[in-house]
């Protein structure tokens, strides 16, 4: 057991682990620490093979012989795929965001555009993809610029929609920074209109979230949108 002022439970990929942080725990918390990491990993491998199972009952199922030799590594391919594809469910913003918020007495629009993303439509598992044009501005602290956009490649490696996808990469960012605003245009390619249904190739999804001052205050929303456009 832990002897400490407090202590914290970690769920990893519902493997829970007692994480103790003043250095009273039996363990070091290296020590902690790596067993949490291998129990991820094992999580991980136990999801590949339940992953692999299931493209092989999928290819079963259109009519295919998983046995030729041009499938016979297809599930696993596949299952490695979808592991990277929707890596985001096993990031945080807390990870990502150590030690890379500053004191900064900045006060202008701060403007990170035509990020690139990838992500998986949740309705039919098939790619949108396109670029993020991301806002803020600050009250007093700043951001490591290319923590931008690790954020959206947290949330767009997940199954997604492309509204949701807006709002949770301007919150994320409002509620770590507490800035004056921020400010979120996706502009994306959707395969499940282009590959299927409709079959339009030339359409393009716009969504937006704005925050704070750009919500209210048109001449500030006006000055980013002017800024993304140049």
């Amino acid at each position: 057991m832990c002897a400490m002022e407090y202590n914290n439970r970690v769920e990893m990929n519902g493997v829970t682990d007692l994480v103790c942080y003043n250095g009273y725990n039996n363990d070091s918390s290296t020590q902690q620490m790596k067993k949490v990491e291998e129990n991820r990993g094992k999580a991980e491998e136990r999801r590949v093979v339940a992953m692999q199972s299931a493209f092989t009952n999928i290819l079963s199922s259109l009519g295919e012989d998983t046995e030729r030799e041009g499938l016979l590594k297809t599930p696993l391919r596949a299952a490695k795929a979808m592991q990277f594809l929707t890596k985001g469910y096993q990031q945080s913003i807390h990870d990502i965001l150590n030690n890379a918020i500053f004191n900064e007495d900045h006060d202008e629009i701060v403007i990170v555009k035509d990020i690139e993303m990838f992500s998986l439509c949740e309705h039919h598992l098939v790619p949108f993809f396109g670029k993020v044009h991301i806002g803020y501005l600050p009250n007093k602290k700043v951001v490591g610029l290319s923590k931008l956009a690790r954020i959206v490649e947290i949330y767009s490696r997940r199954l997604q929609v492309q509204e949701r996808l807006s709002k949770q990469i301007a919150t994320a960012i409002f509620e770590a920074l507490k800035p004056a605003g921020v400010a979120v245009i996706i502009e994306a390619a959707h395969m499940c209109m282009v590959m299927r249904g409709v079959q339009k190739i030339n359409s393009h999804t716009v969504t937006s979230t704005m925050l704070g001052v750009f919500r209210e205050d048109p001449k500030t929303r006006e000055e980013f949108l002017a800024l993304i456009r140049s």
